[in-house]
């Protein structure tokens, strides 16, 4: 089995790019089963129902979420259908699912969606608790766990891998849109990258227009954010799944 897990889609043009890539991708590779976060997707801040139903249109089986989660109305119109999902630690109470279960190929994959703490200005329980007695119970209901952590800080991504080593398929962060070179399988089997990138404009900052960025940066002034225009990259990672112990093989990362 092949899982493909796609990084932050950022603004229209990502989406386009993911709609050129992806189905051409799963053929050629052979992919099972896509998880696209999608929160930046609606002009590089949050999903709107049209990006969200594009996205699913190009192929994709489950959306996840982060920091912009609430960035557009839109989405109290679908926030708790099947197919997305937002973060499990947020504040108790909101809308929506912090995790999804679909079946694949006989298979049970449960989808999970946390937030870092550390840098991310959102209030949240903690990850590590919540993601331990999350996992405690789904393992008794499926064959697969997919988490998509999506944190600023890369100690906080490094050490919940190595905290739920063993105990899930894997974990894959998102939300800093550089794909990381440490893809690998800890020491218990679970596999595990730091950020797997972004889907969205190849010349920007993280996804924004460059004079705009370096202008806030380089005089302290609340110069609005711009989405970066032009070509796109596509990034993402590839787990290759054991059908009979359920454990990833190999790890592949994706840049086109």
């Amino acid at each position: 089995m092949k899982i493909l897990a796609v990084g932050d889609v950022v603004g229209e043009n990502g989406v386009k790019k993911l709609q050129e890539v992806l189905p051409k991708l799963k053929q050629e590779e052979q992919i099972d089963f896509v998880i696209t976060n999608g929160e930046n997707s609606a002009g590089g801040m949050g999903i709107t129902e049209k990006n969200y139903r594009d996205i699913l249109s190009a192929g994709t089986d489950i959306v996840t979420m982060g920091n912009h989660t609430w960035a557009k109305r839109d989405i109290f119109n679908f926030i708790n259908e099947q197919k997305i999902i937002r973060p499990a630690n947020y504040t108790k109470g909101v809308p929506g699912k912090g995790y999804a279960i679909l079946k694949v190929k006989d298979k049970n994959i449960a989808v999970i969606n946390l937030i870092g703490r550390v840098d991310m200005n959102v209030l949240s329980e903690n990850p590590f608790k919540l993601a331990n007695d999350l996992v405690q119970e789904l393992a008794k209901q499926v064959d697969l766990i997919i988490i998509d952590f999506h944190a600023e800080a890369t100690a906080e991504k490094i050490a919940l891998g190595y905290y739920l080593d063993g105990k899930v398929t894997a974990i894959y962060g998102t939300h800093t849109h550089v794909q990381t070179a440490d893809a690998k399988i800890l020491p218990n089997g679970t596999a595990y990258i730091t950020d797997i990138g972004m889907t969205g404009p190849e010349h920007s900052v993280i996804g924004m227009e460059v004079s705009a960025s370096i202008k806030r940066l380089e005089t302290s002034l609340p110069e609005k954010y711009k989405l970066a225009e032009g070509e796109c990259n596509f990034n993402g990672v590839i787990f290759e799944i054991d059908e009979q112990s359920n454990k990833v093989t190999n790890i592949k990362t994706i840049q086109c």
